[in-house]
C-alpha cells in the first residue's frame, strides 16, 4: 500500500513511514502541489495510492464519487512530522485492514 502526502504534511514525513508504506510519495514530488484536490484525487485513483490529509476536502470527494481512492483523514491539529509518524505507523495494520475489506473509503485518526 502506498500513500500520497497532502500539501498539509511534511515531505519528512516520507523517510519516517516508507518501511511500513512503501512507494509512498509527497505531493509535491509528483509536481502536484498546485493541483486541485480534483486533480490529486483523480491521480491517486489511477495510480492506486491512499491519500493521507489532515484537509477535509477529500471526504467530500469520496462521499460524492466514492472509493478508491481510500482517504486516511488526519484530525490531529498541529503537530509535529515525528508525532504524524508515528501515528501513521500505530495505525498501520488497522488502516491496512479497513483498506483491503474495501467496505469504507475513510479511515479517520482522531488524535
Amino acid at each position: 500500500m502506498k500513500l500520497l502526502l497532502d500539501q498539509n504534511l511534511s515531505y519528512r514525513l516520507i523517510p519516517k513511514v516508507i518501511d511500513e508504506f512503501p512507494e509512498s510519495v509527497h505531493i509535491a514530488a509528483l509536481h502536484l502541489d498546485t493541483a486541485s484536490d480534483f486533480d490529486v484525487w483523480k491521480y491517486a485513483k489511477e495510480n492506486g495510492f491512499v491519500i493521507v490529509s489532515k484537509d477535509s476536502d477529500f471526504n467530500e470527494l469520496t462521499t460524492y464519487y466514492g472509493f478508491p481512492p481510500h482517504i486516511i483523514w488526519l484530525r490531529i491539529g498541529n503537530s509535529s512530522v515525528e508525532n504524524n509518524g508515528e501515528i501513521l505507523l500505530k495505525h498501520a495494520l488497522r488502516i491496512k485492514a479497513i483498506i483491503e475489506a474495501n467496505e469504507t473509503g475513510i479511515i479517520e485518526i482522531i488524535g
